[in-house]
């Protein structure tokens, strides 16, 4: 299945003069494009000149890339080279609770993609491609073949989340494996550019933008086109096959058919690129993207289930009472080890979405419902997208706050060598906000658990009447409460 907004590869469909990979094989069509959608208020904030200059100009996005990808070799290097002590190196510091709760509380739930857009990891193989530091050119390296059709959704995603999530007590406090991690995704990025064509790595591959497209679907900012009927009459598609003005969408996506957040790295190349300046960058209501049934995929639904069940599975073993449960976690490659990850992967693959199936079973039993298990399956998933993100939110509240502060010190002293360079290497540590956290948490989860009822009864609604509806969503709406409660009882009580 294609989700909408995506064509075939860059090879088939050819690229105009100045593209990246331009190939004179036979062009494919270019997808239909579907029904304008409505956007309620939203507002084009291309329209303020100051956003119109710096998110068309490649400078501003340049110089934020280059300033992360030197924070991401600091990381790497304090990583390799620093104290081995998890709270004392700036590697582990910066990524997993600066860079983290940036992320989570910040840049997730109010940009969507918009990480990717500055992310550091795809940048030396994008350079390579591009054969440019700043416009792409077509002399870049690189074979740019097309990605296999077989693998052109997020199950290879799935998985390697799934891999990271079972090692995640140690990576998340053991300075030397992060570094490894970090480089593991820098070469994995940079031959994947060299093989595969635009961002092949970012679309299919990367276990971190897996996650950001999901819960992008939540975000108030959009890239749409202001006006379908310019598309269907622009023959060129320069924002899909590059111009002169800029590259063809890294992301392989075709703005005029674009229609969920999911897939578009916010990286602004159609905006660049596109003659008739058809392209907005919107603000329009939380949660836009779920009101509408297009799109929904079996991967996206099983990715909703790993990373809810995956904040259980952290919040039990780094928060938890449980010694026996943490000490498996952290003896990587014992038997006790490939128990815990076992059971970890049989909890977020089989056990969650099994009792979800169930309660959708119920409901369909309940209001008659003519779907297929499978199709109400999927489509109910998308309820769970505002609770799994709230857990995580829920989640980083736990320890953001506590840690924050290790900051001060590491940065003064990144290596453990006994500088000062900020003077705050004797910086105390010091926790923030503490009785308030455990009230802040509950309000995020209650708030989640509220926002995904309200989207299991308005997909309930799309097949039902106000009556019958309820009757399919209620069941769905008690096992949403069920994993409110669970998340409660594990970050809270």
């Amino acid at each position: 299945m294609t989700e909408p907004g995506v064509v075939g590869s860059e090879r088939t469909v050819g690229t105009a003069s100045g593209g990246v990979g331009s190939s004179g094989r036979r062009r494919a069509d270019l997808p239909q494009l579907p029904p304008a959608l409505p956007t309620g208020n939203a507002l084009d904030l291309l329209r303020w000149p100051v956003l119109n200059t710096v998110l068309r100009s490649r400078w501003p996005q340049l110089l934020v890339r280059v300033a992360a990808l030197a924070g991401f070799l600091i990381a790497v290097l304090t990583g390799l080279l620093g104290t081995p002590v998890g709270n004392h190196n700036l590697g582990i510091v910066l990524v997993w609770i600066a860079w983290w709760t940036i992320m989570m509380l910040v840049a997730l739930p109010f940009f969507g993609r918009g990480w990717c857009s500055i992310c550091p990891i795809p940048m030396p193989g994008e350079w390579l491609q591009h054969g440019a530091l700043l416009t792409p050119r077509r002399n870049g390296a690189g074979l740019k073949k097309a990605w296999p059709a077989r693998f052109k959704n997020i199950w290879l995603q799935n998985g390697a989340f799934s891999a990271v999530a079972v090692c995640s007590a140690v990576v998340l406090t053991q300075p030397r494996i992060t570094a490894v991690v970090l480089l593991a995704f820098l070469f994995v990025a940079i031959g994947t550019s060299l093989v595969y064509e635009r961002r092949a790595f970012c679309r299919y591959l990367c276990p971190v933008g897996g996650f950001i497209g999901l819960y992008s679907q939540l975000a108030p900012v959009a890239i749409r086109v202001k006006n379908k009927a310019t598309c269907v009459a622009h023959t060129e598609k320069s924002c899909y096959r590059g111009s002169a003005d800029g590259a063809g969408c890294p992301w392989m996506l075709y703005p005029g058919a674009l229609a969920k957040n999911t897939y578009c790295g916010m990286c602004m190349e159609c905006v660049r690129t596109c003659p008739h300046d058809n392209i907005a960058v919107t603000l329009r209501p939380f949660g836009a993207d779920l009101r509408s049934p297009a799109g929904r995929r079996l991967d996206e639904a099983f990715k909703g289930f790993i990373m809810l069940g995956a904040a259980m599975v952290y919040s039990a073993v780094m928060l938890g009472p449980w010694g026996d449960l943490k000490m498996a976690a952290y003896d990587i490659g014992s038997a006790r080890w490939f128990a815990y990850a076992f059971a970890v992967l049989v909890f977020i693959n089989g056990v969650l979405p099994g009792l979800f199936l169930a309660a959708v079973s119920a409901g369909r039993a309940l209001a008659g419902s003519t779907q297929t298990v499978k199709r109400s399956f999927i489509a109910f998933s998308y309820a769970l997208v505002p609770l799994g993100l709230m857990a995580w939110i829920a989640f980083s509240l736990s320890f953001v706050f506590a840690s924050i502060s290790y900051l001060w010190p590491t940065m003064s002293d990144p290596f453990g060598v006994g500088w000062n360079l900020f003077g705050t290497v004797h910086a105390s540590w010091q926790p923030y906000l503490t009785r308030s956290v455990p009230t802040l948490q509950a309000l995020v989860l209650v708030a989640g658990f509220t926002w995904s009822a309200v989207t299991a009864h308005r997909i309930a609604g799309e097949e039902h009447e106000q009556r019958a509806a309820l009757l399919q969503a209620a069941p769905v709406i008690v096992c949403c409460f069920l994993f409110t409660a669970s998340l409660m009882g594990l970050l809270i009580a």
